[in-house]
Order: structure tokens, then C-alpha cells, then sequence
């Protein structure tokens, strides 16, 4: 795990801010929504508690800036993991980030996403509002099928090109 310092502790408020910003204000309802890369890149990039503190973060302060319907707290649990998750595989299968892998990365955000997204966002969705489970899962698993491959292609672009020009640095 990296050191929390003042560099991770600025670029983790600059992602939560980016959270916001492709969450809550640049999105097309039901249609497009890249608030998860943010938190993501933190995971895999600074490693799981940062990912879990952008996620976490960012979901309670996006929905005090701009709420849309009651707080719960079952969907900063799964924003947090949605940083987490994907931090924890990319560790367990020891990312080169000179050369990274597409598939690894892949792996970590596929599970990652599909594990908060595709079940449980639904599931609570299902048991605190009575949405439809198959079809929210549906709908899910449908944005995903377009937001994992573009996060993973992303971050496989940017992350050695941060590192290359020193923006990062290996812990």
C-alpha cells in the first residue's frame, strides 16, 4: 500500500471533485455516466483505502451538493467498493506498471463493476424502493458492457504515461 501524503491527499480530492462532476452534473441520465472512473483510478492507482476513501467520499458529498432522492447509506458502501475492489486485484495480480497489462486490468474492473453495479446497486435498488431486480440488473450490466472496456483501455493508457512523465511515481 502507498503512503498517504500530501500528493495522494490532493489528487484523491481531485478525483473525488471529478466524481462529482462526471456523476451529478456531465451525464445523460440512464444512458451515460463515468462517475466510477475517478473512483476506480484511484483503487488501482494509489491503492484500495484511497479507493475506498474517493468512492465513499464522493458519493456522500455529491449527494449533498446535488441529492437525487433520500440518502443512503447502502450506496456509499458500494461506491467505496467500486475503488476498492478493483485496488485490491490489481495488486493480487501484481500489475507491471511499465508495461501493464489489458487483460489484468480488465479483470480487476470487470469484477470490481460487476460485483457493485451489475448486483448490488440492484439489489438495494430492489430492497429499499422496489425497482424491478432483473431489469435494473439488466440496464446495468448493459452500461457496463461500454463503461469497463473504455475504463480499462483508460487506464491502461494513462497510468505509464503519468508514470513516464514522473505525475507518479512507483512506492
Amino acid at each position: 500500500m502507498k503512503k498517504l501524503n500530501t500528493k495522494t491527499i490532493v489528487v484523491s480530492g481531485f478525483l473525488i471533485a471529478l466524481n462529482i462532476v462526471l456523476s451529478r452534473i456531465l451525464i445523460i441520465p440512464g444512458i451515460i455516466n463515468f462517475g466510477g472512473f475517478p473512483i476506480i483510478f484511484g483503487g488501482v492507482v494509489f491503492g484500495p483505502m484511497v479507493g475506498g476513501i474517493v468512492g465513499a467520499v464522493g458519493d456522500i458529498l455529491s449527494h449533498f451538493l446535488r441529492p437525487t432522492g433520500p440518502f443512503m447509506p447502502h450506496f456509499v458502501l458500494t461506491s467505496a467498493l467500486t475503488g476498492i475492489i478493483p485496488g485490491i486485484l490489481v495488486k493480487a495480480l501484481n500489475l507491471n506498471w511499465n508495461k501493464p497489462s489489458l487483460w489484468k486490468i480488465f479483470i480487476a474492473i470487470f469484477v470490481g463493476q460487476v460485483t457493485t453495479s451489475v448486483f448490488m446497486v440492484p439489489y438495494f435498488r430492489n430492497i429499499l424502493f422496489d425497482h424491478p431486480l432483473f431489469l435494473t440488473m439488466t440496464k446495468a450490466a448493459t452500461r457496463q458492457a461500454v463503461n469497463i472496456p473504455t475504463y480499462s483501455i483508460l487506464i491502461k493508457l494513462m497510468v505509464p504515461a503519468l508514470y513516464k512523465s514522473g505525475s507518479l511515481k512507483e512506492a
